[in-house]
């Protein structure tokens, strides 16, 4: 695996080789036995690196089975990887570098939206299939036909439905936001916001704040004296975690019915072990959890032989949120490739819009602007955790789907201060 740190980069100079095409990126590696390369930029250091590598790890397992049976078109598969350092301002570049300096044959996207929104225009310029991976909206104004995000939502009102749902049926009338001052996270508060207006809650607290803010505790006192029924949070990993820490220290009060929705982090392993207890009645979205309701085919093998590798790479032992889709964006590229014969992206892009995917994380058919026809976003909520306990995590009971309907595994308990003690 290659390693760099790409510097920001303007974006006159990601564009300014725009006359590179698609067909003739295939073109270069097209002889018969030389490597398939998959080009890539993904966090490994920086507050998305401990998901990025758990990420990465996946992919890696989809290029050594892919490898070990023979490869596709009788070509290995390789990965070229960079560190873009969780930083948005690196990925133009390393992408650039990618196509002109690596001559990679294919794409995929950064994990998450930050990094992949500036690469956008690049992609859509030179006509390339891109395979994103976690991000959310960004394909909104680029409008790019060669899209096609691997994540299990598509808008934010299937996001977020269930969660609202969760508290109308308990008679919810008010809401408080909390949300990070970045792209993916005002997505995701905005969209929570038209739900919330769309089904009567009037918000009584609205706060966004600086990334990677550290103390949280005047803003949850605030959040307390408003007294709502429903906190909605939309954070990032490290403020997740100090987030749920001044939640358990202060409370949220006796009002409040449901409490999370959008945070990162609380899906890693690592992160998980350490709030142990203090994720006790917190409702949250999520990929997957150890529920016999998304037993996948395919999935359990999976995370069986990942927890091996990832004991021996130290990343997430878990792994539940992003590995099984990383491995499966691989699953959905190998099978195009197969099918078209070639490396041809708008073959590849016709392949994969029009038609439906086996894959560990279950069947994922595109809807036209590149995201899950059917979206599959899990609320979750935490119940019995003990301290200081990573396998727990693996058991049923410990992440109870609440929603959406289809997948539900036990029942909601409301409100959350009494979820919360047991």
């Amino acid at each position: 695996m290659k390693q760099s740190k790409q510097g920001a980069v303007t974006r006159r100079t990601f564009l300014a080789a725009a006359g590179t095409t698609a067909a003739a990126l295939s073109a270069g590696a097209s002889a018969q036995g030389a490597p398939i390369k998959i080009g890539l930029s993904i966090a490994q250091t920086g507050g998305l690196g401990a998901g990025g590598k758990a990420a990465l790890l996946g992919q890696q397992m989809w290029r050594d089975d892919v490898n070990a049976r023979g490869g596709i078109l009788g070509r290995k598969v390789e990965l070229i990887v960079y560190d873009d350092q969780s930083n948005p301002a690196t990925t133009p570049g390393i992408y650039t570098k990618l196509l002109d300096v690596d001559k990679v044959d294919l794409l995929v996207a950064p994990y998450g939206t930050n990094p992949t929104a500036p690469i956008m225009p690049l992609v859509k310029q030179r006509g390339l299939l891109l395979m994103g991976n976690f991000s959310f909206e960004v394909n909104e104004r680029i409008q790019h036909d060669m899209w096609f995000n691997n994540a299990p939502w598509n808008d934010s009102v299937t996001w977020f439905t269930g969660f609202i749902d969760l508290a109308m049926k308990r008679g919810a009338k008010t809401i408080a936001f909390l949300a990070a001052d970045a792209e993916f996270s005002m997505a995701l508060a905005t969209g929570a916001k038209n739900l919330a207006k769309h089904n009567g809650l009037n918000t009584v607290y609205d706060q966004k704040y600086p990334p990677n803010t550290t103390e949280f505790s005047s803003m949850i006192r605030s959040v307390k004296a408003a007294k709502p029924d429903v906190v909605f949070v939309a954070s990032y990993p490290s403020e997740s975690v100090a987030i749920v820490r001044a939640a358990n220290e202060i409370g949220l009060g006796s009002s409040v019915k449901v409490f999370g929705g959008g945070m990162v982090g609380l899906q890693f392993g690592p992160i998980m072990e350490s709030l142990g207890s203090q994720l006790n009645g917190i409702v949250n979205f999520t990929s997957y959890a150890p529920e016999k309701t998304v037993d996948f085919p395919g999935l359990k093998d999976f995370l069986t032989r990942y927890a091996v590798k990832a004991k021996a790479e130290k990343v997430d032992p878990l792994g539940f949120y992003l590995p099984p889709f990383n491995y499966a964006i691989g699953q959905v590229l190998e099978a195009a490739i197969n099918a078209t014969k070639g490396l041809d992206h708008k073959a590849l892009a016709k392949y994969i819009r029009d038609n439906e995917h086996k894959t560990i994380v279950g069947p994922i058919r595109y809807q036209r602007n590149g995201e899950w026809a059917n979206a599959r976003v899990l609320m979750v909520q935490f119940n019995g955790i003990k301290d200081k306990d990573i396998e727990q995590f693996r058991l049923p009971g410990k992440q109870v789907i609440v929603a959406p309907a289809q997948y539900k595994s036990g029942e909601f308990k409301f409100p959350y201060e009494k979820a919360r003690n047991g």
